[in-house]
């Protein structure tokens, strides 16, 4: 997958033009350079106004050369210098078509190019999501159109690649075997329409590759620092130079070095993307392989996964700040882990990967850790026998973690069970390759707790909002709509439910609670309280009166009277 776009963005160019009408002129226009395949326009803001928004069409040609011959035949704008650096992103301009240097291909297509894609980039509203979901005939159909309507579509792929691209074309003239590889939901199938794309950059991607040992000349190489910490972070640093100064489209550079892992985050204006980058941390990239591979497993893998991340958002269990709630990595966790111990498991343990793996799956990081796995399911020694529905498999996924001892059992992918804690994280999920590491280090207690009680909550609202009936009408929430509409202002959280007293002891036999005609003067919402707080009085006003003649008759019988001892008929209690 990884291959393919990587060779799409090789044979696309970027170009601003006035509106989607543009497009006919354009492609008459380009066609001089070779073959379009295919054309994909969106825009940039959120006005949706065609005067102040800015509009984009992705250029894709048969052959990389018409990309570099349409790059070629490029000029710079006079009338507002800036850094001449040439670039696929370019601008098409009104009037007369200068004079170029590449002459027009011979036997082009004369069909009328089409747009493959008109406002590809928008995201899809919650207003019209719940109209979309309103629609489906079942929980199955609505599971597959949120997963339709939020993935990340083919557009979206394009314009990140085209962001790699920049990068390594931007480093390659100094560094030739520089690749930047995405890695996150961007490209491991989880994302969605707006996410963020994250880069690791390797300015020697040959660095492991056997050289000629007969070779007599050898490259004259800048020393490197000894700690390797302060060489990234110095590179890093110069390579945010390159990127805010030179770069055409890239703004808002900021160079976070200090943190546990260096990183410079930008945002690309051009594709409307905010970019993190980083360096020699190839963990992420298998983990992104391992995760694209398990949703290539099995198609209801990917829109599970979504319905669940939604879920979690809506309920407030995520945020997209860093904290000690649940992240959508571990929640994609939780989702593999079910589908493995289901008992017709639809994924395999990683350890089944493991086995199945080939001499080329062999990958080891700079770090020594061991990321070799099976790539081609093809030869993968695993088939699935369960036929359940997504709608069956939602349920099944709230009932089971409403059951799980987090207290005492940790989660491992590994071999698809679970396993005794190492240490006493309250949320323990292991690191399917860094395996002395837990994926939820970060989740605390409250947060634990939290999900237990919002998969309960989701069981209730599955259970008690059914698609209504024809004679019911259709504008009753049901099914999905149900679990994301509850949203709430505030966090929930597991202190909202151990609230004090709703009746205090003391005010049921207090002098002032009661009304002249002797029933309780409190007011109570809930009316079957009343009633039993009054039964509760009434049968405990017999027990004194009980006791108190009793202890008349008892008194008079000691003392020669029959006076006795007069109680008090509504005596506090000290």
């Amino acid at each position: 997958m990884l291959a393919s776009r990587r060779a799409e963005a090789r044979r696309s160019i970027l170009v601003q033009v006035s509106s989607e009408r543009s497009f006919p002129e354009l492609a008459k226009y380009c066609a001089q350079f070779g073959t379009i395949a295919s054309s994909h326009h969106y825009r940039v803001g959120a006005s949706g106004d065609d005067e102040t928004d800015y509009h984009y069409i992705v250029v894709e040609f048969s052959e990389p050369e018409a990309a570099d011959a349409a790059i070629r035949s490029a000029v710079f704008n006079e009338e507002k210098p800036g850094v001449r650096a040439r670039s696929i992103f370019l601008w098409f301009r009104a009037g007369p078509r200068p004079k170029l240097a590449v002459k027009e291909a011979k036997g082009k297509d004369e069909k009328k190019a089409k747009l493959n894609s008109v406002e590809g980039s928008r995201i899809v509203g919650d207003g019209e999501l719940k109209e979309l979901l309103m629609s489906a005939e079942s929980i199955e159909d609505q599971i597959r159109i949120l997963h339709g309507a939020t993935c990340l579509n083919d557009l979206g792929k394009r314009l990140r690649f085209l962001a790699v691209r920049q990068v390594e074309s931007s480093l390659q003239g100094m560094f030739p075997q520089a690749l930047a590889y995405p890695f996150g939901s961007s490209v491991n199938g989880y994302g969605k329409m707006g996410c963020d794309l994250d880069l690791i950059l390797d300015l020697d991607s040959e660095a492991g590759a056997k050289q000629n040992p007969d070779s007599r000349l050898v490259f004259h190489t800048k020393a490197t620092n000894p700690n390797e910490r302060t060489q990234v972070q110095r590179q890093l640093e110069s390579i945010g130079d390159v990127l805010q100064l030179f770069l055409p489209g890239v703004n808002s550079v900021r160079r976070i070095l200090k943190a546990r892992v260096p990183i410079i985050k930008y945002h690309h204006e051009h594709l409307d993307l905010e970019i993190d980058l980083t360096m020699n941390n190839m963990t992420g990239v298998y983990m992104s392989e391992l995760l694209y591979l398990f949703g290539q497993i099995d198609d209801r893998v990917q829109p599970l996964t979504f319905c669940v991340r939604k879920w979690a958002q809506a309920v407030g269990l995520t945020n997209y700040a860093p904290g000690y709630w649940i992240t959508n990595f571990s929640l994609t966790m939780l989702v593999m882990y079910f589908l493995q111990q289901l008992k017709e498991p639809i994924l395999p343990p990683i350890n089944k990967l493991v086995q199945n793996a080939a001499p080329t799956d062999l990958r080891i990081t700079d770090s020594q850790i061991n990321c070799s796995f099976l790539r081609d399911i093809t030869r993968l020694d695993f088939r699935s026998t369960n036929r359940s529905s997504l709608e069956e498999l939602l349920v099944q996924f709230f009932e089971f973690y409403s059951h799980f001892d987090f207290n005492q059992r940790a989660i491992s992918l590994n071999v698809g069970s679970s396993i005794l804690k190492p240490d006493h994280s309250p949320m323990y999920i292991v690191n399917p390759l860094e395996t002395t590491l837990n994926v939820s280090k970060n989740v605390n207690l409250e947060e634990t707790e939290l999900f237990r009680i919002q998969v309960r909550n989701a069981l209730w609202l599955l259970d008690t909002h059914e698609k209504p009936t024809a004679t019911e009408g259709t504008a009753t929430e049901w099914g999905l709509i149900s679990l994301f509409g509850n949203k709430v202002k505030d966090r929930i959280t597991p202190q909202m439910f151990f609230t004090k007293r709703l009746v205090n002891v003391k005010d049921i036999f207090d002098d002032e609670s009661m009304a002249p005609n002797g029933e309780l003067a409190l007011d109570y919402k809930n009316k079957m309280v009343r009633h039993q707080v009054a039964s509760i009085q009434k049968a405990t006003r017999q027990e004194i009166n009980k006791l108190a003649a009793g202890t008349t008759t008892t008194t008079g019988n000691n003392n020669g009277n029959s006076s006795g001892i007069k109680l008090k008929r509504n005596a506090k209690r000290r």
